[in-house]
């Protein structure tokens, strides 16, 4: 039989209005870090990451906009789903920042303890684990 290459990780790619916006709202708002700019003078593209969660955001030009899923389909409004340890303690660090929430914390009809909400560009997070 043979061996298989294991895959480690997936990261999303969201095109965005304003990088350095999108940039602070990660930061500033969920705590992320800016990993990479490309070009560091007048950047485009960024990584910006927490823990082992990396998004990858890249501002294209005025004319092409970001296209979250659920402005293309309602019933599937997620752009990502992050796998989290502790859904509830982290719902409570983004409530104390003063984040609003598209969904609140809740045990899903998906059967996920989690919570969703919207980024600067208007992609859905969803941040939770199975029950």
């Amino acid at each position: 039989m043979e061996k298989k290459t294991l895959l480690e990780r997936i990261y999303p790619f969201f095109i965005v209005d304003d990088l350095t916006a999108s940039i602070d709202f990660y930061n500033q708002k969920l705590g992320f870090e800016t990993d990479l700019l490309i070009p560091e003078e007048d950047p485009f593209f960024a990584i910006v990451s927490r823990d082992d969660v990396r998004i990858l955001l890249k501002h294209i030009t005025e004319d092409i906009r970001p296209v979250p899923n659920h402005t293309r389909h309602a019933w599937a409004r997620w752009d990502a789903f992050i796998l989290v340890s502790d859904p509830d303690a982290l719902f409570a660090e983004f409530e104390s920042r003063g984040l609003a929430f598209h969904e609140p914390l809740a045990n899903t009809d998906d059967g996920l303890r989690a919570f969703e909400l919207k980024d600067y560009d208007g992609y859905i997070l969803c941040f939770g684990k199975p029950l």
